[in-house]
């Protein structure tokens, strides 16, 4: 079994900064993906970033230049930094794991943390 557990959510003002952490453990063992994906109140689920087991990244239009995405040497801890947050970029953030290439679509995903931009 994969615990998959965020951390480092909160409030925090319009242009302020925030650093997200996610720890994968349990039967798992450097996954090929994590990603953070943010739903909204009201709106879908989307993906705002993405890391591959070698270290390519992906990131949604409206995350490019303001989040960062990393992963330890371990592989199994994915940050998310977001530095001059918007009052759009409230929403809870999920952490998801990929284990193996082979598996088409994130199997592993956390409970879910809030992050609320607002003055």
């Amino acid at each position: 079994q994969v615990q998959v557990v965020e951390s480092g959510g909160g409030l925090v003002q319009p242009g302020g900064s925030l650093r997200l952490s996610c720890a994968a453990s349990g039967s798992i063992f450097s996954p090929y993906a994590m990603a953070w994906y943010r739903q909204a109140p009201g709106k879908q689920r989307e993906l705002v970033a993405s890391i591959l087991h070698g270290g390519s990244t992906n990131y949604v239009d409206s995350a490019k230049g303001r989040f960062t995405i990393s992963r330890d040497n371990a592989k199994t801890t994915v940050y998310l930094q977001m530095n001059s947050l918007k009052p759009d970029d409230t929403a809870v953030y999920y952490c998801a794991v990929r284990t193996y290439s082979w598996i088409v679509e994130y199997d592993y995903w956390g409970q879910g943390i809030q992050v609320t931009v607002s003055s």
